[in-house]
């Protein structure tokens, strides 16, 4: 006997004041009766870059326990979503309206959140521990992304963690972040086994920080508007080469997005020496739609 059930989501775009830019993500703030595989359906059939389902935490310090998806498959941790179910959840009062700062529960592990009051609040999550993997030549790179070698920085792209795996591609200037491309063929010719699996994330420096473009075909994502877990990372990358400019200092810009006309920014702080005591990424979110999905449940 089946009977159709109402689920309340939110759509929201995050990284971005305007509506229509950043990146969009919907939200559900009680996915309690959901299954993996119907989470997982359901980010299929809304096919936006990564959809987030709110649970009861299992830990009793944590607000929520978030779960996360593309429309190809779950992810441990990820940026946007993580900034965006943060604001849904404080604005249905799941988390009490006025807190500065609380966790969510998500697959790495808990992840630490903060309230910038503003306007329009800013809302930062502590990175992750980021791992360190093996440094890629870059002819290669430049290759699977149609670019050429010249046109990358004297710096070996490298592949670095903070959840999801992220190939790290320094290049000259904003017309090689533009014209680069990555698909399936290119992506296999970076992969030193057949089972790994990774996003390759390309940026120029700025006097502001970074502009940079996101790509990962074998999560359901040809392209990323703004992806914050790949950001943390970046901070590493950057001052470990140089490449933060003196103007930025320990706050400064990714833009990211804006090729694909989804203007992202998202903002990185750095706390103490070389990030010791955390790489902090944050952001502003605008709400864009309330809906309510109809299913048949048993």
């Amino acid at each position: 006997m089946f009977r159709t059930r109402s689920y309340p989501y939110t759509v929201v775009d995050v990284f971005t004041t305007e509506a229509l830019t950043g990146n969009s993500l919907a939200v559900f703030p009680d996915a309690s009766q959901f299954d993996e595989d119907t989470m997982q359906k359901i980010a299929a059939e809304l096919r936006l870059t990564e959809t987030a389902f709110a649970l009861p935490a299992t830990r009793g310090d944590c607000a929520a326990r978030l779960r996360i998806f593309t429309p190809a498959k779950e992810l441990p941790f990820a940026g946007h979503p993580t900034v965006g179910a943060a604001f849904v959840l404080l604005k249905e009062e799941i988390v009490a309206r006025g807190t500065a700062g609380f966790l969510l529960e998500e697959q790495i592990g808990p992840v630490a959140l903060r309230i910038e009051r503003g306007e329009q609040p800013l809302i930062w999550l502590q990175t992750p521990p980021i791992h360190e993997g093996r440094y890629l030549d870059g002819s290669l790179c430049a290759r699977a992304l149609g670019l050429e070698p010249h046109d990358l920085l004297e710096v070996s792209p490298q592949l670095l963690s903070a959840g999801n795996p992220t190939v790290i591609v320094a290049v000259k200037d904003r017309p090689a972040v533009d014209r680069a491309r990555l698909d399936l063929a290119g992506l296999r010719s970076l992969k030193d086994t057949e089972d790994e699996s990774f996003c390759v994330f390309v940026f120029t420096p700025t006097s502001e920080g970074a502009y940079s473009r996101m790509f990962a075909p074998e999560y359901g994502v040809p392209e990323d508007p703004a992806t914050g877990s790949s950001t943390g990372p970046l901070a590493t990358f950057m001052m470990r080469h140089g490449l933060v400019s003196k103007a930025a200092g320990t706050r400064f810009v990714n833009e990211q997005g804006t090729k694909m006309g989804r203007r992202s920014l998202l903002h990185v702080e750095i706390h103490g020496k070389s990030g010791v005591a955390g790489i902090h990424v944050g952001g502003h979110v605008t709400p864009i739609i309330e809906a309510v999905m109809t299913l048949d449940v048993s």
